[in-house]
């Protein structure tokens, strides 16, 4: 899986795998959800997703070593489309996992997954994008949240 972000071109290659075998790379472009979603096609990935916090935190480590120390936003496979709603009880919001390898990633994920630096819009009308938000913190550990 790649996410693409809106910030200037690392100096190197990021990329980061797990040892089960999932491994996601950072591209760094100024690009809209459809171009970065193609670029991760072009490069026989989809774009990101996380179904829990093994994938979360590698994922976490690799943006923030191509992004740091600026603020950034990456896109990542999360997707409301247009007749589906906001559900606020529920930690993606109503969003979901666009298709990995042709299928769809799991839906369901654990409550700690559902950190949105600001709620998402109440619609059914438009389908919407959201990415994710990084940011430095002086603790060591990247500041995150899901942003539409």
């Amino acid at each position: 899986a790649c996410a693409l972000g809106r910030s200037p071109p690392p100096s190197r290659a990021a990329v980061r795998c797990l040892s089960a075998g999932a491994c996601f790379s950072a591209h760094l472009a100024n690009v809209s959800y459809a171009e970065a979603r193609g670029a991760c096609d072009q490069r026989r990935g989809s774009l990101a997703w996380v179904s829990g916090e093994p994938e979360l935190d590698l994922l976490l480590k690799l943006l923030a070593d191509a992004a740091m120390p600026a603020p950034a936003l990456f896109w990542v496979g999360l997707k409301r489309n247009a007749p589906a709603c906001t559900h606020n009880e529920q930690p993606l919001r109503g969003f979901s996992w666009e298709g990995v390898g042709g299928g769809t990633a799991p839906q369901e994920v654990p409550a700690e997954l559902g950190r949105w630096l600001q709620e998402p819009l109440p619609s059914c009308l438009t389908a919407r994008c959201a990415g994710l938000h990084l940011a430095p913190d002086r603790g060591g550990d990247p500041k995150w949240g899901w942003k539409e």
